[in-house]
């Protein structure tokens, strides 16, 4: 005859029956929900606000507006050739960061990642007074005939400047992130480092990668501070559309709404793009 567990054993293995929801957990929340919704509100609020400022009647004229289209084009051109620079030299010394041990290696993810916290303006600065023409390198370059400060090149230094250690950090712990035990399993196999690194290491931080390249290009296309210090405002050879906001600010309203929308709407698809294309692979609760 079989007999049956007590009902104290069959209950202990079997799930907890619900209980009825608490006031003090109901309350937590409740709270936890409001502040979620604060927190969300305060981040799209001022968006929403500038989007429902956007002149419709009007947004075809500006849209073809050549002070519009200059700005655009500099952005574009400039984001992008920092966007070059940060993963053509970043991602070497990503990899050495994060997959070597070599003296004073925390000193330079320190000096690396110094203008994620450095202001702006202090960069700009700081550039004018390395590639200026009485700055540091000054003599040198005057001497090989090269002008940099407030120059299209100016623009895209002080994008990568202040835009790199972004790509930087991302790619270093996207390396780092890479099991050793795959890379001791493939060189056990008799791959060399760089078969190991373009068929095991790079696809498995490739994720991490284009995160940080997403990140850095939107920093860089949003630079200001730094750019007017060491690049200036000129139209149609500096002014990116950060400046250009700043500049119509001051003399009509609807431009400067306009060029905004237009910076928020491109930053928005980039991200949106990065997510639903790549984004979702680093995504801990995606599946």
């Amino acid at each position: 005859m079989i007999r049956s567990r007590p009902a104290a054993a069959r209950w202990s293995t079997s799930a907890a029956p619900p209980h009825p929801l608490s006031w003090p957990r109901l309350l937590g929340q409740v709270a936890l929900a409001l502040l979620c919704a604060v927190t969300v509100a305060f981040a799209t609020l001022p968006v929403v606000a500038l989007l429902l400022r956007v002149p419709l009647a009007d947004l075809a004229r500006y849209l073809r507006d050549p002070v519009v289209l200059d700005a655009l084009r500099l952005s574009l051109m400039s984001s992008l050739c920092s966007l070059g620079l940060m993963i053509g030299f970043g991602t070497p010394l990503a990899y050495a960061l994060a997959r070597r041990r070599f003296p004073a290696r925390r000193l330079v993810e320190v000096l690396v990642e110094l203008p994620i916290v450095l202001p702006p303006a202090v960069a700009g600065v700081a550039l004018l007074f390395t590639f200026g023409r009485r700055g540091l390198l000054g003599p040198l370059l005057d001497t090989l005939g090269i002008d940099i400060a407030f120059q299209f090149a100016a623009v895209v230094l002080a994008q990568t400047f202040v835009a790199a250690p972004f790509y930087l950090k991302a790619a270093r712990i996207a390396f780092g992130g890479v099991p050793d035990e795959l890379l001791d399993v493939a060189a056990t196999e008799g791959a060399n480092r760089a078969q190991i690194f373009r068929h095991i290491l790079l696809p498995l931080a490739l994720p991490g990668l284009l995160g940080g390249a997403v990140m850095g290009w939107a920093r860089a296309l949003g630079e200001f501070g730094a750019t007017i210090l060491f690049a200036g405002n000129f139209a149609g050879r500096t002014q990116t559309l950060p400046l250009a906001i700043y500049l119509a600010l001051e003399s009509d309203l609807n431009r400067t709404v306009v060029l905004a929308a237009i910076l928020v709407l491109f930053s928005f698809t980039l991200l949106l793009a990065f997510k639903l294309l790549g984004g979702r692979r680093l995504d801990p609760v995606a599946d």
